[in-house]
């Protein structure tokens, strides 16, 4: 499709939307009564509610309805809660979920950690930004292309061969055996871990920063007049004030966690015991062909991911709220 036949359909979409708008007002704008309200609400509402159905509901009630059959392509059995069962059983797919809980256990805690501290230290010094800006950069790489720089960093020679690697070169300049990174379990898992991390600091130091300057200066000139020290300040006046970023930055990255495929992909391809959820996921719908454990898996991510973001979103309005 070329440029002008994009910007023709664009204009279309366009004007198919001012056009149905128009028509709901047309119609409605005479209806005055209490009822006459209700309707012109319903007229607006309508549409966006049977996007949602067909978008949103339809694709969760068929991935549910899937996941309680079996693997065939055509016409699988139904199995009923098997497909569950072998998710909580079977030692690969145990494997998976071990690693899961390894990736949101410590990429959300150490990433809003890091960010945390490193907000605090540079708040309100001379080279803020360039601090900040040094932390914030790898925001702007995409998830495969980071990957495919630490893939570099981890990258490991057998044998007498040079060592292209940066860490294993530092360890043959330090003397030590030189260590294949991506290949032990489960150690090669925590090695991809490092990477999202590396990613995600940078936004838990966004969110934080802005946070820490909003705090009341008569606050926290109260604080210093009252002989507080760095870490009763941090601990009593910095931490109690922004809790509600820290939940909302651990939460956003808890979710964003759950969905990780790009550096698994990347790095590993899943192989060494490294997949995760997300790409077992993948795996199974497009490797396995095995749509009933697939669409499980689905199912798991999505139980998994809603009473996150319901949370989430009831800390950013008591955000928003302050």
């Amino acid at each position: 499709m070329t440029t002008s036949e994009k910007f023709f359909h664009m204009a279309i979409a366009v004007l198919l939307f001012y056009g149905v708008m128009a028509a709901i007002l047309l119609l409605t704008q005479r209806l005055r009564s209490r009822n006459g309200e209700r309707v012109q609400a319903a007229a607006f509402l309508g549409p966006s509610l049977a996007l949602i159905g067909i978008g949103l509901l339809y694709p969760a009630g068929v991935t549910i309805y899937q996941s309680f059959f079996g693997a065939a392509v055509f016409d699988p059995p139904f199995v009923g809660f098997d497909n569950y069962t072998a998710l909580f059983t079977n030692s690969q797919q145990l494997t998976v979920l071990r690693n899961t809980l390894f990736w949101v256990l410590l990429t959300p805690t150490i990433s809003t950690i890091i960010g945390l501290v490193y907000a605090v230290l540079v708040d309100r010094a001379s080279f803020e930004k360039f601090a900040k800006a040094l932390l914030f950069l790898p925001m702007a790489i995409s998830m495969v292309g980071a990957s495919i720089i630490w893939k570099f960093v981890y990258d490991y020679k057998s044998g007498e061969s040079t060592q292209i690697g940066l860490l294993n070169q530092i360890l043959s300049w330090l003397g030590i055996d030189t260590y294949n990174f991506l290949l032990e379990p489960p150690w090669n898992t925590f090695f991809l871990i490092i990477i999202l991390i590396w990613i995600q600091a940078g936004f838990a130091m966004t969110i934080l920063s802005a946070s820490i300057k909003a705090i009341p200066e008569d606050m926290v000139e109260a604080a210093r007049l009252d002989g507080t020290g760095p870490w009763q300040m941090f601990r009593h006046i910095t931490v109690p004030s922004i809790r509600p970023s820290l939940i909302v930055v651990l939460t956003t990255i808890t979710i964003a966690t759950l969905k990780v495929f790009d550096i698994v992909q990347t790095a590993t391809g899943g192989n060494f015991d490294t997949s995760v959820l997300a790409y077992e996921f993948y795996r199974q719908s497009f490797v396995a062909g095995n749509q009933g454990l697939s669409a499980t898996i689905a199912v798991v991510i999505f139980i998994l991911v809603v009473p996150i973001v319901i949370y989430n979103i009831r800390q950013m309005r008591k955000l928003e709220a302050r």
